[in-house]
């Protein structure tokens, strides 16, 4: 524990919901849903005023639905989100060479590293500036929370939400910590909670007075250490700048189980180069490839290969997918695929004597495999059932092709979103990011003027913050760049 509240956890506020609110006007103020659409979609983000409503992250799209039926429900747009992460996080290296991101929205930032806080004062000071910052860049709020570990600056950042700052005193933590819920502490979900609720135990004060030993008695010696500590409020997990991805993957869950084999192979291909994109944007490369199946029972099955070397050739690992896809039986449908690509290194392994082997090797089982025979009439393989995948009806191309949510440019209107898609017809509303509100418009989803678009910024003309904070007088000495935040004795 230190003894001053130098470690600052950033949080933006309904992320993914948050900046569709800032690049769409005409969604400002109101519910807005992000996450899967289909029927066995999932819900990502909530806006706050959805989750008025209910709604929260984790839930099923279908039961949102229901508790809010007239919220905007839209695709994500990662490139969006991604490109916002990235100005967000370089704002925080500035302050300190020791950030350790935890998701796209969220990190630990050790200030006293940086030197730019080393007490109270100056710790609040720039918290205050970072949420000043972030807002003048992104457009986008984000609440900090501010402690002597990185547990308290976590949950001063919960009660900090949203759009505030709330600062831990150093010494004040077991007063604090004493009434909250057992659930307040990392690694306690719904199972242990439960497990210490059947015992007697529903607040953290219940923990620290039970003791170690009967911690360690109720869920093992290693949990129960930890418990114990986290409940007198003890952290001294220091704030790690490298926090190494274990793998890289993707998948898709499907409104309708897949039962056409082509298709199913078709839809691991995509995948595999989907995969390979997000490893290359990452700069990574990865030797073992990884399939994951879920089939129409709910049962799930992962085939994995391990390659020569690290790649990031997206053939190589559509190849090694399609050769594991072919040891899992799908005929009963399959509901879920994903790849995924484990093993990661920061280099590719250029072997190319290895690659041409493999090559060959591929080539030689095509020739020796025989032809399939043309089937007469009635006879089941070799017919056109079986070497092209089952067609999409109208409406899920439309879906595919013009995902609620997402940009497009038509060639008079300009830049716009699309609200919905069906029946043939695709409805944009053309508005852009701090305009006016926009018109709606209808149009042919195969209308020739109308194509997708990348997003745009959602701050125009951002503040120039290159230099930040070195430009900045020192923090105990500045006056507070916003009003608000609190300390909670």
């Amino acid at each position: 524990m230190r003894p001053a509240p130098t470690i600052l956890h950033l949080d933006m506020d309904a992320f993914y919901a948050s900046a569709e609110q800032a690049a769409k006007p005409s969604l400002r103020g109101k519910a807005v849903v992000v996450g899967g659409l289909g029927p066995r979609g999932v819900v990502a983000t909530a806006s706050y005023e959805a989750r008025v409503l209910g709604v929260h992250s984790a839930m099923p799209t279908a039961q949102a639905r229901r508790l809010a039926p007239n919220a905007a429900y839209l695709v994500p747009r990662f490139s969006l989100y991604r490109t916002v992460s990235e100005q967000v996080m370089e704002l925080l290296g500035r302050l300190s060479p020791l950030v350790e991101p935890l998701s796209l929205d969220e990190a630990f930032v050790d200030l006293e590293a940086g030197g730019v806080a080393d007490d109270s004062v100056s710790a609040r000071t720039m918290g205050e500036r970072l949420r000043t910052a972030i807002r003048e860049v992104t457009g986008l709020s984000g609440s900090v929370g501010l402690a002597g570990s990185k547990m308290l600056a976590k949950i001063a950042s919960e009660q900090a939400k949203p759009d505030g700052l709330v600062l831990i005193e150093p010494g004040t933590e077991r007063e604090l910590l004493a009434p909250m819920s057992v659930r307040t502490l990392p690694g306690v979900g719904p199972a242990t909670g439960d497990h210490l609720r059947r015992a007697g135990m529903t607040t953290v004060h219940d923990l620290a007075e039970a003791g170690e030993a009967e911690l360690v008695r109720l869920v093992g010696k290693a949990h129960g250490h930890g418990l114990y500590r986290m409940a007198l409020g003890l952290d001294d997990r220091p704030v790690v700048a490298e926090r190494d991805a274990k793998s890289v993957s993707v998948e898709d869950t499907f409104d309708v189980d897949l039962h056409d084999r082509v298709r199913v192979r078709g839809e691991v291909e995509r995948l595999a180069v989907r995969c390979v994109e997000r490893l290359r944007s990452a700069d990574r490369s990865g030797r073992t490839v990884v399939l994951k199946v879920r089939r129409y029972d709910f049962s799930t099955l992962t085939r994995s290969e391990t390659l020569r070397g690290p790649t990031d050739d997206p053939t190589v690992v559509r190849e090694a997918a399609a050769r594991l896809l072919e040891a899992v039986d799908t005929t009963g449908g399959v509901r879920l695929l994903g790849v995924g690509v484990t093993g990661l290194a920061d280099f590719t392994q250029e072997d190319l004597f290895a690659q041409a082997a493999d090559a060959r090797e591929l080539a030689a089982r095509s020739e020796e495999a025989p032809e399939k025979p043309a089937a007469d009439d009635g006879e089941r393989g070799g017919g056109p059932a079986d070497e092209e995948p089952a067609r999409e009806s109208a409406e899920q191309l439309a879906a595919r092709r013009w995902p609620a949510g997402h940009d497009v440019r038509h060639a008079e209107h300009g830049h716009g979103w699309v609200q919905g898609s069906g029946v043939g017809r695709v409805t944009v509303r053309f508005e852009e990011p701090g305009g006016p509100v926009g018109r709606v418009v209808t149009f042919r989803i195969d209308d020739p003027e109308l194509s997708p678009a990348d997003p745009l910024p959602l701050v125009r003309d951002p503040v120039d913050y290159s230099s930040w904070p070195a430009s900045l007088p020192k923090s105990r000495s500045g006056p507070l760049s916003a009003a608000g935040g609190e300390s909670r004795p």
